[in-house]
């Protein structure tokens, strides 16, 4: 494997107190926000670029509606001062956001992806992200989503949800791989 850039970015996405609602229904990867924990610290550690995604919903009963506890960051998951926050109103961070301007002016080209959820905010942003030429990593263990009803009311378990979404993102837009690899060639690079 490739050892990331320097300037590689964390790109944490809808890390916020609502995704643990119990209206979301059942979800998969339950150590996911160990694993995200652990990208966040070795770039803390690393003194690379963290990116933190906020959603501020349009959408009145949303579990992100702006000004209820919902929204807030989770505190595992905090924004430190020196890191930088983006908020968006619908799925795609690249969406009227700024924040690949951003990228541009600092010479970012590759984003590593964790958050939630997989097949919405995650793959919604990874495919922008694809799009506009950037060098993306979606980290399949460091993400989670929900079960799902189908346009027929079939209910799909989140563990075929999130393999499908993946599965997308890995025909044109990403690479998936795991925390461990992903540290492992972070390691790497670090001790050369």
């Amino acid at each position: 494997m490739t050892a990331f850039a320097a300037n590689a970015a964390l790109l944490l996405i809808d890390l916020q107190a609502g995704i643990h609602h119990p209206r979301l229904g059942r979800r998969n990867n339950p150590e996911a926000e160990l694993r995200m924990g652990e990208l966040l610290a070795a770039w803390r550690q690393g003194g690379r670029p963290v990116v933190h995604v906020r959603h501020l919903s349009r959408t009145a009963d949303s579990v992100f509606w702006p000004g209820q506890s919902g929204c807030e960051f989770q505190p595992s998951f905090t924004p430190l001062a020196s890191e930088t926050v983006f908020d968006k109103h619908v799925p795609d961070v690249f969406a009227n956001s700024g924040l690949e301007r951003w990228l541009h002016a600092r010479a970012i080209n590759e984003l590593v992806i964790a958050g939630v959820i997989t097949n919405n905010s995650v793959e919604s942003s990874a495919r922008s992200a694809g799009n506009l030429g950037f060098d993306v990593v979606v980290v399949e263990d460091a993400c989670f989503t929900f079960e799902q009803r189908d346009l027929q009311g079939r209910l799909w378990p989140a563990e075929d949800v999130h393999a499908l979404s993946l599965s997308n993102l890995a025909l044109d837009y990403a690479r998936i791989l795991r925390t461990e690899q992903v540290l492992a060639s972070y390691a790497a690079q670090v001790s050369r």
